[in-house]
């Protein structure tokens, strides 16, 4: 079962590129990848591309984390992921940290695509999209997959649905 979030990176972007190359968390390094960039120029790399982007913005890049159960993951399912959410788009550092007993990725990509020029939008729709492939590529792999939390009502249950205000503004209106 992976669980993924993703924040945005203003300011720190070289601070964060170190921290999730950290050769204790990587197994020195054995557990780096990236796509368009080197690792150890991904922050340069990626201030070049973002230097020909069409529309201003203050995001740098963007932190995805994906985490896995305790013994329930390889190294592989994040670039799997990482690919097909970033479509070959960005650029990226991917680090799969294996100090903790639960694995997770870090994912840095930058901000700028280096095929169209364009700043990546997050928002809610991204936000569940990402987390459909995850939840998709866990599937393939065997992997628990994260239950949606049953909050979201059917057509038919929202047509009967009385709220607990209409409630209680009808039992007032009935008293008096």
């Amino acid at each position: 079962m992976a669980i993924a979030k993703i924040h945005p990176i203003k300011h720190t972007l070289g601070k964060s590129i170190t921290y999730i190359g950290n050769s204790d968390k990587t197994e020195n390094g054995k557990y780096i990848s990236t796509f368009g960039c080197a690792y150890e120029t991904a922050e340069l790399e990626f201030e070049l591309t973002a230097q020909s982007a069409k529309g201003g913005g203050e995001n740098q890049a963007y932190h995805l984390i994906q985490s896995f159960k305790p013994n329930e993951v390889t190294a592989e399912i994040g670039k799997k992921f990482t690919d097909e959410v970033l479509g070959g788009k960005y650029e990226y550092v991917i680090c799969t940290h294996t100090d903790k007993e639960h694995y997770h990725n870090h994912i840095i990509f930058n901000a700028v695509s280096f095929q169209d020029h364009k700043r990546y939008c997050s928002d809610k729709k991204s936000y569940y999209r990402i987390r459909e492939i995850s939840d998709k590529i866990c599937a393939e792999y065997g992997l628990n997959v994260v239950e949606p939390s049953g909050r979201k009502r059917s057509y038919e249950q929202k047509k009967t649905y009385v709220s607990n205000k209409y409630t209680i503004k009808k039992a007032i209106d009935e008293k008096f």
